[in-house]
C-alpha cells in the first residue's frame, strides 16, 4: 500500500475527530493530530483503533505513543503491514 493510499484511509478516520477545520483542510504529512488537529488524548485512542481496525493491524503501546503526526503515523502502518 502507497503512503498517499494510508494518507488517503487515515483523512477519513481522522475527520470526525477534528477540532480545527483549518488544520484538517491544509492537512498534509507534517500535520500533528494535537497542535495542528486539535484532537484529544481521548480521541487519539479512537484513532488508533480505527486504524487497527482499517489496516488490520495490531499496535502496540510504544507504536501507540509515537502517532502524533499523519508521519509518523504511516510510517508506523506501513511498518505493520509489511511485518
Amino acid at each position: 500500500m502507497t503512503k498517499e493510499e494510508i494518507i488517503s484511509k487515515l483523512t477519513i478516520i481522522v475527520k470526525p475527530y477534528v477540532q480545527n477545520e483549518n488544520g484538517f483542510k491544509n492537512l498534509n504529512e507534517n500535520t500533528d493530530f494535537i497542535n495542528d488537529l486539535e484532537i484529544n488524548s481521548a480521541n487519539l485512542v479512537d484513532i488508533i483503533l480505527d486504524v487497527e481496525d482499517e489496516f488490520d493491524i495490531h499496535i502496540d503501546n510504544d507504536a501507540m505513543e509515537k502517532m502524533l503526526s499523519i508521519k509518523e503515523t504511516v510510517t508506523i502502518i506501513q511498518t505493520k503491514i509489511n511485518a
